[in-house]
């Protein structure tokens, strides 16, 4: 059979017929009409304050944390199980990251631990939407507001995910969105930064303008423009914009189709975990994600390894994620003595990804199922096809 990989990048739509309107236009260069439309989109769609695009979200975590006065010595409360820009946005400020253990259900920040980790040098808490599943934000946001602090919403993955009928990056002070290739709507690098508190949004423009008040004097409110902060340059050019613009239109296609490929991996899973050879995702009531991931979790590193090359020998792409931070060279450098990351440790060594793009067919999709059935030799049970 043909190799499978693990994720492919797509066109659905207007991506190219808008990339050519861009360049016809005379503007390539950020803040032009397609970054206007995303900004509108977003905002409209997902009912958030504002929204500055950004050339990732690396860049708007960045931003976030200039926003938030991040200074040496800060502590910024996170999970360890996430991508490495997530603690990077602060270190470079010279912040401290405290890492949080995550819950063994959604492999999320465990609320019940982040009080227990606050100092008088706590600034920040940076929740992770892992896989689209949304961390308990009721719960965080009446942390932070009882002890003062921000919450900056790492929902890279999390586009048009919901908790309790609230869209993701939109609950905290600022969120923070991934147009990755890698992720449902993308742009091949691109992020946006959301914001939903106002106090933030005249100093959001000044930074992601190097520093100037640019955008004030595009719009007439001011006769020149000058360096009036620190800042860089964090706008993605209107070639990234016009590519996105056309994904966000399809944007709820996107996600039925990834929806269904989700539950069919649920669904024709479901015995391997019911006889106790894995375990598939959990979602909680209050969630809705948005089909990002799906990701089974083996009863050790050896047998998700073995399982893993098992899929790789055969043609399909699986992947394991993170290395957790606090294992990492630079986490170890930073934070030497690390505890109490029970569950971290064990979920990142056992958890497996399975291929999930836009263009992945019921015929690729039912060998991969096929495929794990056959390395627990267990007979699949045979159904209507995928």
């Amino acid at each position: 059979m043909n190799k499978i990989p693990f994720n492919k990048p797509f066109i659905i739509g207007k991506e190219l017929y808008n990339i050519a309107q861009a360049v016809f236009s005379g503007h390539l260069s950020g803040d032009g009409q397609f970054t206007k439309k995303c900004h509108e989109w977003i905002e409209k769609k997902y009912g958030a304050n504002k929204v500055l695009l950004t050339h990732s979200c690396t860049g708007a975590l960045e931003m976030a944390a200039i926003l938030c006065n991040i200074q040496p010595g800060d502590e910024v409360i996170m999970p360890s199980y996430t991508f490495v820009s997530t603690a990077n946005a602060f270190v470079l400020h010279g912040a401290v990251p405290v890492w949080c253990d995550i819950r063994e259900d959604t492999k999320n920040i465990d609320e019940s631990k982040i009080e227990s980790l606050i100092t008088k040098k706590t600034k920040v808490i940076v929740p992770v939407h892992y896989a689209s599943v949304a961390c308990e934000m009721d719960v965080i946001m009446d942390i932070a507001q009882r002890h003062n602090l921000l919450v900056i919403e790492d929902a890279a993955q999390a586009v048009n995910a919901s908790y309790k009928g609230r869209y993701l990056g939109t609950i905290g002070h600022l969120g923070c969105y991934s147009f990755h290739e890698t992720k449902n709507i993308i742009s091949g690098e691109g992020g946006a930064l959301v914001i939903n508190d106002q106090n933030f949004e005249r100093r959001a423009e000044i930074i992601r303008e190097k520093g100037t008040n640019r955008s004030q004097f595009f719009r007439g409110q001011v006769d020149k423009y000058s360096w009036v902060d620190i800042g860089s340059s964090y706008l993605p050019s209107e070639v990234v914009a016009a590519f996105l613009y056309a994904q966000l239109e399809e944007g709820d296609k996107i996600n039925t189709k990834r929806l269904g490929i989700w539950r069919n991996y649920y669904n024709g899973l479901k015995l391997l975990e019911d006889l106790g050879k894995l375990k598939l995702p959990f979602i909680p009531l209050e969630c809705e994600h948005n089909a990002h991931m799906f990701y089974i979790v083996l009863k050790s590193e050896k047998n998700r390894n073995k399982l893993m090359d098992y899929l790789v020998e055969h043609g399909v792409k699986a992947v394991f994620h993170y290395i957790p931070l606090h294992s990492s060279p630079m986490g170890q450098k930073i934070q030497p003595n690390t505890f109490n990351l029970f569950v971290t440790n064990k979920v990142s060594g056992c958890l497996l990804r399975l291929p999930i793009f836009y263009e992945l067919n019921g015929y690729e999709q039912g060998k991969i199922i096929e495929l794990i059935y056959d390395f627990f030799k267990v007979a699949i049970k045979k159904t209507d096809p995928l």
